[in-house]
């Protein structure tokens, strides 16, 4: 017996404008916002993880993709709900609630300091942030995905048969308004990010950068309620991938039942569903399953597409992204594909392929599938040679069963250190060249006093400054990684007795006397100031291949020797040494 297609009920006549009906501007209103809202939480995502939630950069990763995998498996769930019970409309409106709970959730997991009870920027109870987060992104996506197959054809069921051109350019400013909020989202949630925050202690504004989607989504959801009058709203008529599948399967377990020798072949293995379903339908089925063989290629090619919004944004964390007038954060490299698409879309419309077709070429879509995929591949080949030369700046940090050391030399006269089987003359004010490696405890002499026996951490750099030749030097852990965003780690040493202070643009780090700060990443312009004397260092005058320069502050006339050596240069030239 055959299924009985159902009765369509006649489209509600609505108010137009230039012949569309006004249904469809609130419909595209709420895509602009609901994808401003989705790609500007995704975009800072990867970097919430490994900043804030202190992940490495695998697990970052790894989570990143399940998330964003969950986002293209719940359409199916949503499709099924729309089609086979709720309608589109309703399934949006619920959805679209859950979406927004779940972009709150995430917007108060970034919030530090609702367990910070110490006031000291970490929070205390890492576990509530991470359960928070894993709660807003399965809301979200389960509110997204479920939504995805409901606006696009809920948009197309406002227009009538009639109005064939007008659905066709709906659909354009539909993928418009889908790429518009895309670039406005990846430009403006990375500089939100970026910019400090917070009650006890300001760290990168990670609230905020969820916070906006959260409202953008809520405005989407209002604006999508407020048109629900003018809506033509159509009746569940039940889901085509369920009756798809019914009828594949029926075919399969009806070949099955009649596979003896004594039952006539059918020409092709669907024909088998004849008994049940009808012959539209069947037809419907192969045409279906000839597509999908054409769609092997396009998981692979999303794979790699998705990773910029991971592996590449982390690859753009290693480089630096100031040029000048313009800093481009790493989280902002995913707006280049908006950007491309929106003027590339009209361009080879309109420009490449008629000059294609007018050469006499068969372009057919399936060779610009294939010309895009190779291109893809292309892409991939570049990040890889971006990041062989990012790693010909590394050092060669130690291994797990290693130390490395390196002596600076923060008196007035000249040393001889004997470190293990190393000998080596320090001037005054001067560090030994490179990092000495050892992998077992060794005997250290400084100058003609007695040894000690060094025991290095595997695994790390340590700096060992020498204030006094009757005293062991003072040991200090070394970063043992590439500094962020393309910049340099600076370690301060103050070899004066009493306080000094120093910045790097942003909030002063102060240390006492006879002591080493932590990293200090330079920014802009990083300023030094003891007993109210200042000197300003240009960060065009600290790029160095390893990213790991020191400045040594010792107790000797010249002081901030390298600070005051470009004061100096800069003065002269007759620049602003500021």
């Amino acid at each position: 017996m055959t299924e009985k297609n159902e009765m369509k009920k006649p489209k509600k006549q609505c108010a137009t404008v230039f012949g569309y009906p006004v249904s469809i501007f609130f419909i595209v209103i709420n895509e602009f916002c609901e994808r401003f809202s989705y790609y500007g939480m995704r975009a800072v995502l990867v970097l919430y993880f490994k900043y804030f939630l202190k992940w490495d950069e695998n697990f970052a990763t790894t989570i990143y993709h399940t998330f964003v995998a969950l986002c293209y498996l719940t359409p199916i769930l949503g499709a099924i709900v729309a089609d086979s019970w709720l309608g589109k409309f309703k399934t949006i409106v619920y959805l679209s609630i859950v979406y927004a709970v779940g972009q709150v959730v995430m917007a108060v997991s970034a919030i530090n300091d609702i367990t910070d009870a110490n006031q000291d920027g970490t929070p205390d109870n890492m576990t509530f942030h991470v359960a928070l987060s894993m709660v807003g992104l399965l809301l979200i996506a389960l509110g997204t995905g479920g939504i995805k197959p409901c606006v696009a054809a809920f948009g197309g069921d406002q227009f009538r048969d009639d109005q064939e051109k007008q659905r066709g350019t709906f659909f354009s400013i539909f993928y418009l308004s889908i790429n518009a909020g895309s670039l406005l989202s990846t430009v403006i949630t990375p500089i939100l990010r970026a910019k400090e925050c917070g009650i006890h202690t300001q760290q990168s504004c990670y609230p905020l950068a969820f916070g906006v989607p959260a409202a953008l989504m809520v405005v989407a959801l209002i604006v999508f309620i407020v048109g629900s009058g003018m809506y033509n709203k159509t009746a569940p008529q039940g889901n085509i991938m369920v009756k798809v599948c019914r009828c594949i399967g029926f075919a399969v377990m009806n070949r099955f039942n009649h596979r003896a020798s004594q039952y006539p072949k059918r020409d092709h293995w669907m024909d088998w569903a004849d008994e049940k379903y009808d012959k539209l339908l069947i037809a419907q089925v192969k045409m279906v399953l000839k597509v999908l063989f054409l769609y092997i290629p396009l998981p692979m090619f999303w794979a790699l597409f998705d990773q910029q919004g991971s592996r590449w944004t982390l690859q753009a964390t290693t480089m630096d992204g100031d040029f000048g007038v313009l800093v481009i954060q790493p989280d902002q490299m995913q707006t280049v594909n908006p950007i491309l698409i929106l003027l590339l879309v009209p361009i080879m419309d309109s420009l490449v392929y008629p000059l294609v077709s007018k050469c006499q070429l068969n372009f057919t879509p399936l060779r610009r599938m294939t010309v895009g995929m190779f291109f893809a591949a292309l892409a991939f080949v570049a990040a890889a040679l971006v990041q062989i030369q990012i790693d010909q700046t590394l050092p060669h940090f130690p291994s797990s069963t290693e130390g490395q050391v390196k002596f600076i030399n923060t008196l007035d006269t000249e040393l001889q250190i004997k470190a293990g089987l190393n000998t080596i003359d320090l001037k005054p004010f001067t560090a030994n060249d490179g990092y000495l490696t050892y992998d077992k405890p060794f005997d250290l002499t400084v100058g003609s006093n007695s040894s000690y026996i060094v025991n290095l951490p595997h695994g790390a750099r340590t700096s060992m400054v020498i204030t006094d030749e009757t005293v062991q030097p003072l040991a200090y852990k070394d970063s043992d990684s590439k500094p962020e965003q393309g910049g340099n780690f600076i370690r301060i040493f103050n070899g004066y007795t009493f306080s000094a202070e120093c910045n790097s643009g942003g909030p002063a780090v102060r240390w006492p006397g006879l002591t080493s700060n932590v990293k200090l990443r330079c920014g802009a312009a990083g300023k030094c100031s003891i007993q109210d004397q200042e000197w300003f260092c240009k960060r065009v005058y600290l790029q160095s291949k390893t990213g790991l320069w020191r400045f040594l502050y010792p107790t000797h006339p010249i002081k901030f020797y390298i600070c005051r050596k470009l004061w100096t240069e800069r003065k002269a030239s007759g620049g602003d040494p500021t």
